[in-house]
């Protein structure tokens, strides 16, 4: 039941701006699984979350598949890297620069009052490079750690003039790449959990589909002041591991 409850709010507020794991991944902690074993079983209830969401913002014509298409290939690549190079890097310095990275994209999005109202978005090679850039680099760090991901991605899609509710649906289809490059890796590794990932997954479905729905009919009014608090809340979960360590 905690998992259940759990699963659906990290779903509904992941799959409108982005932050799930800030839920799903201490939820999965407190059953006292190994930290390897909670991160795959996450991508696992994951990437049941992101299939969902992905595909209700797309029957609503909320992603640019033109856009994501070859980014797509890439946050597959970069997620098995990032699961592939858990033990190799310190995640202690990696929550660090995440803290500082998400201060600015929360001061910056805060700033810019109009931001993704109104599309901009022009198919230029220095839109594709940045789409091309993001998608590998979050790619890796969803492989590897994940909370804000989503966060960084619609700011990413935000960045090249997409409105918010497409730079949303663009990001959970990248969202949904990574999960899979991941889950790949970690049932590879046999680092998974399957009887906690499917109850967890299940819940995701249905906070998913409700919080897809929400940042579709809602739109930017509603969402953008939604991304700002949970880009807030995860700085704050992000400074608290540090304080109370």
């Amino acid at each position: 039941m905690f998992l259940l409850s759990a699963g659906f709010v990290a779903a509904f507020f992941d799959s409108v701006v982005g932050g799930g794991g800030l839920i799903s991944t201490p939820a999965l902690m407190m059953t006292g699984l190994p930290i390897n074993i909670v991160l795959g079983t996450n991508k696992m209830a994951s990437i049941m979350c992101s299939s969902t969401s992905t595909l209700t913002f797309f029957r609503s014509g909320k992603i640019n598949l033109a856009a994501i298409k070859y980014p797509f290939i890439l946050a597959i690549l970069g997620s098995m890297l990032g699961a592939s190079s858990i033990k190799l890097i310190p995640v202690a310095y990696l929550k660090n620069i995440i803290i500082v990275m998400l201060a600015l994209v929360a001061i910056y999005t805060f700033f810019r009052k109009d931001w993704g109202e109104i599309s901009t978005y022009g198919a230029t090679r220095k839109n594709s490079v940045i789409a091309l850039l993001f998608a590998l680099v979050l790619g890796f760090y969803d492989g590897f750690f994940g909370p804000g991901t989503g966060s960084f991605l619609i700011f990413a899609f935000l960045l090249i003039g997409f409105d918010f509710v497409t730079a949303a649906g663009n990001a959970k289809a990248l969202n949904f790449a990574s999960n899979l490059g991941a889950l790949v890796t970690f049932i590879y590794m046999d680092s998974v959990n399957y009887a906690y990932g499917l109850v967890m997954g299940v819940a995701m479905i249905a906070g998913a589909l409700v919080g897809a729905r929400f940042a579709i009919n809602k739109g930017v009014t509603y969402v953008r002041p939604l991304f700002l608090m949970v880009t807030m809340a995860m700085i704050g979960k992000q400074l608290w591991d540090i304080a109370v360590k």
